[in-house]
């Protein structure tokens, strides 16, 4: 069985995030970057299958050279493979993006039979890539999934509904998009990052084909609440205050 799971460099999701002056893009100069929870939860999906069922787990990305460093996580988290679809740091929207993932794909020299995503992006949140990326290779596709089995030649994928639970059933290859929960991700151990290091990482250059018509007019960053701290003291003689703190804190709950 051959998977393929594709993620997304994206700013660290606990970090504050601060707009360019212009509003078009994120001031990423003092930002870490990781890969979306959900895709961790992906990718990891992908490297389980293939210790259960064998064959080869890849790890695809669209993005610049820098977004090699999420390759690379995703190498120390036991994908055997890593391909970057190289662009030149220039935000795709999600119909180029699932273009050039399709097309990646088709020429490929493997035959995935599970195509893995995040349900979302931990930025755009598009909700896109996945479900076009089916459309344009004539795969079935379920999303939202957060449990996932593989038996014979069918996918059975569970999504979480109120009160219970769908099931659905498709044949492979299928395209599946996942949540975070699907599974706990693996820790990639100092050895295993030191040996991703070494590893190949080839790069296509895909086409940008100017498919996604919608136009960006700005960025709004989220509020901020800010929330002053009071000082009780800085000795024994606060001790009052805290306690009193503390009771009204209890009567709330």
């Amino acid at each position: 069985m051959n998977t393929l799971a594709c993620v997304k460099r994206v700013p660290d999701t606990g970090a504050k995030i601060v707009l360019t002056d212009d509003q078009q893009g994120i001031d990423t100069s003092t930002l870490g970057f990781t890969m979306s929870p959900h895709e961790e939860c992906a990718l990891e999906e992908a490297v389980q299958l293939t210790e259960a069922h064998g064959g080869t787990a890849t790890v695809l990305t669209l993005g610049s050279e820098e977004a090699d460093e999420q390759l690379r996580t995703g190498l120390a988290m036991e994908a055997d493979d890593a391909v970057l679809l190289e662009t030149d740091g220039e935000e795709w929207g999600p119909v180029d993006t699932a273009s050039a993932i399709a097309d990646y794909v088709r020429d490929a020299d493997a035959d995935f039979d599970v195509l893995l995503f995040g349900n979302e992006s931990a930025d755009a949140g598009n909700y896109q890539v996945g479900v076009t990326v089916a459309n344009q290779l004539g795969l079935p596709c379920v999303t939202g999934i957060k449990n996932l089995d593989v038996e014979d030649d069918t996918v059975v994928a569970k999504r979480e509904v109120s009160g219970g639970e769908e099931v659905y059933e498709v044949e492979l290859p299928a395209v599946v998009t996942v949540k975070e929960g699907l599974n706990e991700p693996r820790y990639p151990s100092v050895r295993s990052k030191m040996e991703a290091q070494k590893q190949e990482v080839p790069s296509v250059q895909p086409e940008h084909r100017g498919a996604d018509t919608l136009e960006r007019i700005r960025l709004d960053a989220p509020e901020q609440e800010d929330s002053e701290a009071e000082i009780l003291g800085e000795s024994a003689d606060a001790v009052d205050d805290v306690v009193e703190v503390l009771r009204e804190d209890l009567e709330v709950l």
